[in-house]
This record gives structure tokens, C-alpha cells and sequence, in this order.
């Protein structure tokens, strides 16, 4: 694979992953609101559960997903639920008078957070594939294959921890402190808005 189709690749998949979605947006006010630690244990989570839809892509079983209306129906409704299920969340907090975060809000919890959301998450297939194929023949080796798919793990990573890092800044946190209930409501709504899109695809493309 020449240096030229891996650059095309990497900035295909670069592209995706950096777009405002449900996992950026959701790691942005768990670092806000949380820390950084809490975000950062959450980038992992989130970076494994985009690799295992990498390992599904390069190995040929995400174009047999895409194609099972009842498989692909399923993880679309498991999705769009988890995110109504954040949304409710976000909403609860905006509502309550004071935010309230034990102390086990910066343990593995969001970790499982953050794997859940993405193995959740049926588009990450398709991004996958679409990126994939941007420099890659149908025939494509092994190695380049394997290549590829290890650089656009490595990216999703670096896209994580950076949000990760950037959004738990003090100055950022004190400003997500003064206008909490407008953030959270705003989250609130992207995640419903989201869950009930994907709800809607879901049924639409049910049999």
C-alpha cells in the first residue's frame, strides 16, 4: 500500500472521527462535568469499542452486518435506546438544583460508559468500511489491511484523549460550572434527538 492511499485513509477516518456525534459529545460533558481522569477512562472505553468495529470491518463481517436487516435493525434499536437512556441522564441533571458526583464517578464506570456507546453504535461499521475503502482494492493485502486498520485505531484514540484532555481544561470546567443546566439540556436534547433518529431508521428499515 503506497504512502498516498494510507493518507487517504487516515484522513477519511480522521474526518469521521473528529465530527461532533454521540461519542465526542458525550466524552466533552463527562470531562466538563467529571474531570479528567473520569474522561480519560472513558477515551479507553471509547477507543476499544471503535476498534472492535475495525477488527469487524477489515475482517469482512461488517458488510455481512450491514447486509442482515434483522442483525443491523437490533444493534439500531440498542443504540438509539442507550442514547434516550443518556439523554434522560443529562436532563435529570440540568433539572437537579446543584450537581451531584460521588466519588466512584471517576472509576471504571466510564470506561464501561464509554466501550457501551460505541458497541452500540451501528454507524461505526459503516465508517469504518467507508474509510477502509478509500485507498484499499477489494484485494488489498493482508499487511495493508492490517496497517490501515491500526492506524485509524491509533487516530480514534488520539481524537478521544485529546477531547478528553482539552474539555477537563480549568477554564472550560468553570464555564461548564456557570452554565450547567444550558449544557446539560443542550446534551440532552442532541442525545434524544439522536436516539430517536436512529429509533427511526431502525423501524423504518425493519421488515
Amino acid at each position: 500500500m503506497s504512502a498516498e492511499n494510507l493518507l487517504a485513509i487516515a484522513l477519511a477516518f480522521f474526518v469521521v472521527t473528529v465530527s461532533p456525534g454521540p461519542a465526542n459529545l458525550s466524552l466533552a460533558a463527562v470531562a466538563m462535568s467529571v474531570g479528567r481522569r473520569a474522561g480519560l477512562h472513558m477515551s479507553l472505553g471509547l477507543a476499544l469499542g471503535l476498534a472492535f468495529w475495525g477488527v469487524i470491518a477489515a475482517t469482512g463481517f461488517g458488510a455481512l452486518l450491514h447486509a442482515s436487516s434483522t442483525a443491523l435493525t437490533v444493534l439500531k434499536v440498542a443504540g438509539a435506546l442507550y442514547l434516550i437512556w443518556l439523554a434522560w441522564c443529562s436532563a435529570r441533571s440540568a433539572l437537579a438544583p446543584t450537581p451531584h458526583v460521588s466519588v466512584s464517578t471517576t472509576g471504571g464506570r466510564w470506561f464501561w460508559r464509554g466501550l457501551v456507546l460505541n458497541l452500540s453504535n451501528p454507524k461505526a461499521v459503516v465508517a469504518w468500511m467507508a474509510a477502509l475503502s478509500m485507498g484499499l482494492a477489494h484485494d488489498a493485502a493482508t499487511s495493508a489491511l492490517t496497517t490501515a486498520t491500526l492506524v485509524c485505531m491509533t487516530l480514534g484514540l488520539v481524537n478521544y484523549v485529546a477531547h478528553a484532555m482539552v474539555f477537563s481544561l480549568p477554564r472550560i470546567m468553570e464555564t461548564y460550572t456557570r452554565f450547567r443546566r444550558q449544557v446539560e439540556a443542550t446534551v440532552a436534547a442532541l442525545f434524544a434527538l439522536a436516539g430517536l433518529a436512529l429509533l427511526r431508521s431502525a423501524l423504518t428499515r425493519a421488515p
